[in-house]
């Protein structure tokens, strides 16, 4: 097969271990797998130009391959500096003909460059984990706006983003916030996110958690998951909110719920996954304890201060690959994994096909929903009709070779009528 000359990886011939682990992951992805058949043969994208901007790993993979089966032209940018997997890169590249633009370690200017690159081959749609890529057709690339049929976005922090861009009457096109998405948020962020960042914590500390005090900065649907985890491992739970709502639910599920000038102090392990920033401060730092553990798993890495934390610094020392413990001028040393980028995709492979097997099935239909609907639809966020999310479940639960109940015709016309029941 020929290859493209139109991208940028690290090492074009880890084609053939990223297309084993490509294969791999699409046995997990039962949902995907048959949304792929369908659109082999529908082909509702038909010559559609997909720009991407999403974590390139073996899952995403089949996103993409996915996507293009059902007729679309992809080109495909990394959303983290430090998450790609090469060998998966190579591979959509060599196997499967789709432009990638991303490899671990790319600086800030490379990555930058990349986001030109997806956008210069004049996307009608976006597929976006952030929110960068709509950022950037709006801000540097406003000559791309009319021909953009819609967007996709993955993450909580793309969703705020777009919010933002509806309220104030910027946003050009209709966008649908996947994550809001039952299927999407109630399982690839709880399940998916509790356990992969639990896999990032011990590949590159390798600790045993029962007995630590683990504190859990945010109490959304990612933070539930990793304190859930955590708790299941044997720490104790500590809690940090802003959301009154969110902080009485966490003391309701019996954890111990206080500011995070507290529990700095008492802390062994820190995570963060709010989508703000700087909510592990340089104040908070200073006041940990000695050798404590600090990551992130929000999308961005801004929820720990790591610029202002280096006024403070004597030195970093690496101490384990992912893992920098930071000499501090107060005389204690704070230990900090994946330079406080995503924890579970840099420090780890992130959430396993299964998982993101419901969320890509929502990017997939998605972007279906939005071609199919765009003469009816505005300029605003959307969240997928709930029988999208119903089918994706039912979908998932026959994969699982599980039954449910269905509901007599009985039990359907009591439910939807106002009159007593007879």
């Amino acid at each position: 097969m020929e290859v493209l000359e139109n991208y940028d990886v690290k090492d074009i011939s880890l084609a053939e271990q990223g297309k084993r682990n490509i294969e791999w992951a699409l046995r997990d992805m039962p949902v995907i797998r048959k949304i792929r058949e369908r659109f082999s043969v529908e082909r509702p994208f038909e010559n559609l130009r997909i720009a991407s901007r999403v974590h390139v790993t073996k899952e995403t993979a089949n996103l993409m391959i996915t996507l293009k089966m059902g007729g679309a032209k992809i080109a495909l940018a990394a959303s983290n500096p430090l998450s790609t997997q090469d060998d998966v890169a190579a591979a959509l590249v060599k196997y499967w003909d789709i432009p990638v633009f991303g490899f671990t370690g790319e600086d800030g200017e490379v990555y930058a460059r990349h986001v030109q690159a997806v956008l210069d081959t004049k996307p009608q749609f976006i597929i976006d984990d952030g929110g960068d890529l709509v950022v950037a057709v709006h801000t540097e690339r406003r000559d791309l706006l009319p021909n953009i049929i819609g967007s996709c976005e993955e993450t909580t922090t793309g969703i705020i983003r777009l919010n933002a861009m509806e309220a104030d009457g910027t946003l050009a096109f209709p966008a649908v916030g996947v994550n809001e998405s039952m299927t999407k948020y109630m399982f690839d962020n709880r399940y998916g996110t509790g356990q992969s960042v639990m896999d990032g914590i011990f590949r590159a500390a390798n600790i045993l958690l029962a007995g630590k005090t683990f504190v859990m900065c945010g109490y959304g649907w990612c933070g539930r998951g990793v304190a859930m985890r955590a708790r299941g491992l044997g720490a104790n739970v500590i809690v940090t909110e802003v959301d009154p709502l969110k902080a009485l639910e966490a003391a309701m599920e019996g954890y111990r719920v206080m500011p995070m000038e507290e529990a700095a102090k008492l802390g062994d392990i820190f995570i963060s996954v709010t989508g703000d920033m700087n909510v592990i401060d340089v104040h908070h730092i200073l006041e940990m304890k000695d050798g404590a553990i600090i990551g992130n798993a929000g999308h961005f890495d801004i929820e720990i201060n790591m610029k202002d934390l280096q006024r403070h610094v004597n030195s970093v020392v690496p101490v384990r690959e992912n893992f920098d413990r930071y000499e501090l001028d107060n005389g204690k040393s704070v230990h900090i994994i994946a330079q406080g980028r995503l924890v579970n995709l840099v420090a780890a492979e992130g959430h396993p096909g299964s998982v993101m097997d419901m969320s890509f099935a929502n990017q997939a239909l998605g972007a279906e929903f939005i071609i199919k609907n765009r003469e009816n639809l505005t300029n605003k966020v959307y969240t997928l009709p709930r029988e999208i999310d119903e089918k994706i479940a039912s979908l998932k639960l026959d994969a699982m070779g599980i039954k449910y109940d269905k509901l007599t015709d009985e039990q359907y016309r009591y439910l939807h009528s106002w009159a007593s029941a007879e």
